[in-house]
C-alpha cells in the first residue's frame, strides 16, 4: 500500500535514510515500500530541539526508527528511561507502552507513544508551575 504525502513549500521529510526537501511549491509524493521509515518535518526532533527528558526519549526512539540497526540506540534510550522514571514515576504506564512497541519492533507506534510522554511532561510541568505561582501569591 502506498503512502500519499503532501509537502508544503520548503518542508522536509525523511524517507529511509534520506532527507528530502521540497522546493518553493507544494508537492505530492506517492511513497511505496516495505517497512520504510518516513517522518515529516513536524515529527522530527533534533538534538537541539530535544530539550526535555521526554523529548530526549522521543529522539532516541526516532533514531531507532530510522536506523538500520535500532539496537545501537537502546543503551541511551534505557539510560534516559531510568532517569525519567526516578523523577516522574507517574509516566511508567506510557513508558511501558513505548517499551512494548520497541520490543515488538514497531518503532513508529513507539514514536506515537513517545508523543504522549511529551504531552504528559508538559502537563506535569504546567501543573507544577501553577502550584508554585499559587504558593507565591
Amino acid at each position: 500500500m502506498a503512502l500519499k504525502v503532501e509537502l508544503k513549500p520548503h518542508e522536509k521529510v525523511i524517507v529511509g535514510s534520506c532527507v528530502i526537501t521540497n522546493t518553493d511549491q507544494r508537492a505530492k509524493l506517492l511513497i511505496e515500500g516495505e517497512k520504510l521509515p518516513i517522518l515529516r518535518e513536524k515529527d522530527i526532533l533534533t538534538p537541539a530541539t530535544a530539550n526535555t527528558p521526554a523529548k530526549l526519549i522521543y529522539l532516541a526512539v526516532q533514531l531507532m526508527y530510522i536506523s538500520d540497526d535500532p539496537q545501537e540506540h537502546h543503551p541511551v534510550y534505557f539510560d534516559l528511561l531510568r532517569d525519567i522514571l526516578i523523577v516522574s514515576p507517574g509516566s511508567a504506564d506510557i513508558i511501558g507502552d513505548i517499551n512494548n512497541h520497541i520490543l515488538g519492533g514497531d518503532y513508529y507506534k513507539a514514536l506515537k507513544e513517545a508523543r504522549k510522554l511529551i504531552a504528559y511532561e508538559e502537563q506535569t510541568l504546567a501543573a507544577l508551575k501553577e502550584a508554585a505561582e499559587n504558593r507565591a501569591a
